[in-house]
């Protein structure tokens, strides 16, 4: 990780600079945001609520092991000319490297059949086609293919509609959001009037939880977004996943920002509807020009902005138009081997119930935790590193993840972490057990290999996070969501604006492409023009 002794702990160091700028949270969106604000020659103070900076993309050390606990595998870096390459080589200047996982970088599994995505557009399109070779699927396929890539320019349409100032937004917003929201439609709907074939459909929409919605009220928008993000196959960080927070953290450093961790904000100071600083938990007050929240927008107008100014500017009633992702399960293996001698593979396992129905699995586990786990993503990050076997000798590490609704957990989110009662570890016992079991029938060579191995529940998303119902989402990626004005940069309070994934998308490219989005609209300047020069700039 970057030097500890540039990133300043509020427990032991006081706040007393000025800033340009305050950014809540160091997560991709904030530190993102941040950094385009740092280019730009503001000083930003980053305030980070937990003892490790990075949000979803900060690491953590247990019994020897190192585990990330967001960053699976990333795509569009392959190409040094996509917008989210540019964005990172930007930020970061040059700084992050990337390893590849392979031809194959996901790998659905329905009982015994598995199915290989494989990188590339026509790659993919054929490995599908040796899968499903009637002739009627072969067409679907071609036409999948083809829908991903024609929803890409509306859809970036969409989003830039999210810069604009308000004065513009009377003239074309409505034209912008319209041709963008023409895929705002069901994913499994969508399908459906491609192909009849239910076992086509179930592996095409397979990687739904990377967004987290089941597909029969996911939006096509999300799928498509995500589906075309990883076309040409995925990459991870060499030197895992706080590579990321590594790589911008010196640009907002060397513009004269700060990062402070242990510096919990209580609320955002409004005056005459104008954001003029935070006030954190011990009742210091920071006073900066603008305030840029990536605490997500339940936290931001439910805990951190008065609620009657909430009420009085109309944003309650905005609040009730959205729900809140699902939570999860995450289960942390450590193995005293090394990746070769336990023989991991870097592609990802999806694996699902063998009736290929997404959407009956997560209706049946969401009403009964004993049902078949609907499904079990597993991932490999040490065989996806090929820094770790100088860091970590003789270590491997996995990580599955499932789905878990927040009300499963209501009863014990009262009590504190590491301290929530013997029935609750028995049920952490249980789904540990289920989740092993889940991986050792497709890599049986790991039973009896464990040598550790940790879960968390969305109350522990919710303690080291913030989020309200341990959502790992933000905001649901379900039609409802891609509808709504109100998630944008701007907000009703003059110089507050917004960052992170509830205003573009979840996962790492949705919060850094969010902290460039939110950096044009607070800086008033075209961004991806600087990044376009960037690419004529290296290619002269």
């Amino acid at each position: 990780m970057i030097k500890s002794k540039f990133i300043k702990s509020y427990l032991k160091e006081k706040i007393e600079g000025k800033y340009d700028a305050i950014v809540i949270g160091s997560g991709i969106g904030g530190m993102s945001t941040a950094g385009f604000l740092a280019k730009d020659g503001k000083k930003v103070l980053v305030l980070e609520r937990h003892y490790t900076p990075g949000g979803f993309s900060h690491v953590y050390m247990r019994k020897g092991y190192e585990f990330d606990v967001g960053v699976h595998y990333i795509g569009e870096t392959h190409d040094v000319n996509s917008q989210i390459s540019k964005i990172f080589r930007y930020l970061t200047d040059d700084a992050i490297e990337w390893a590849e996982m392979g031809d194959v970088y996901d790998r659905m599994v329905f009982g015994n059949d598995i199915y290989e995505f494989v990188r590339g557009k026509e790659q993919f399109a054929a490995k599908m086609k040796t899968y499903f070779p009637a002739a009627e699927d072969q067409v679907s396929i071609d036409k999948y293919v083809e829908l991903i890539e024609k929803a890409q320019v509306p859809i970036v349409i969409y989003f830039s509609e999210k810069t604009l100032p308000k004065f513009l937004r009377y003239f074309f917003s409505n034209l912008m959001r319209k041709k963008g929201l023409l895929y705002n439609k069901p994913a499994l709907e969508v399908l459906q009037n491609i192909t009849t074939n239910k076992k086509l459909i179930a592996v095409l929409l397979g990687q739904y939880g990377d967004y987290g919605m089941q597909p029969s009220v996911g939006s096509f928008m999300m799928h498509a977004t995500l589906v075309n993000h990883y076309m040409n196959g995925g990459k991870y960080p060499i030197g895992g996943s706080t590579k990321l927070f590594d790589g911008i953290a010196p640009t907002v450093l060397n513009a004269g920002g700060d990062i402070f961790v242990n510096a919990e904000v209580q609320e955002i100071i409004i005056e005459n509807n104008k954001a003029v600083g935070v006030r954190l938990t011990d009742g210091k007050e920071i006073r900066a020009k603008k305030v840029i929240s990536n605490a997500g927008v339940y936290n931001t107008y439910t805990k951190l902005i008065d609620q009657n100014l909430a009420e009085q500017m109309g944003i309650k009633s905005e609040m009730e138009k959205i729900t809140p992702s699902v939570g999860h399960f995450c289960l942390y293996i450590g193995l005293r081997h090394s990746v070769s001698e336990l023989k991991l593979n870097k592609a990802n396992y999806w694996i699902f119930p063998d009736h290929y129905d997404h959407d009956k699995s997560i209706e049946a586990f969401r009403n009964d935790p004993e049902s078949e786990l609907p499904v079990a993503y597993i991932s490999f990050p040490s065989a996806k590193d090929p820094d770790w076997e100088r860091r970590y000798p003789d270590r491997s590490t996995i990580e599955i993840i499932t789905m878990a609704p927040y009300e499963w957990f209501e009863k014990w989110e009262k009590t504190d972490w590491m301290k929530r009662g013997d029935d609750y570890e028995q049920l952490k016992e249980k789904m540990s057990q289920r989740l092993m079991e889940a991986l050792f029938k497709y890599e049986p060579q790991l039973r009896d290999k464990i040598d550790f191995y940790e879960l968390s529940t969305p109350l522990s998303t919710r303690h080291f996070v913030g989020n309200q119902y341990g959502e790992l989402y933000g905001v649901n990626h379900d039609m409802a969501r891609f509808e709504q004005t109100f998630l944008r940069p701007h907000t009703p309070f003059k110089n507050l604006f917004l960052t992170g994934q509830d205003i573009v998308s979840c996962g790492v490219a949705g919060a850094v492409t969010s902290g460039m989005i939110t950096a044009v609209v607070v800086l008033n300047k075209n961004l991806m023009m600087r990044l376009k020069n960037k690419k004529v700039e290296e290619a002269k």
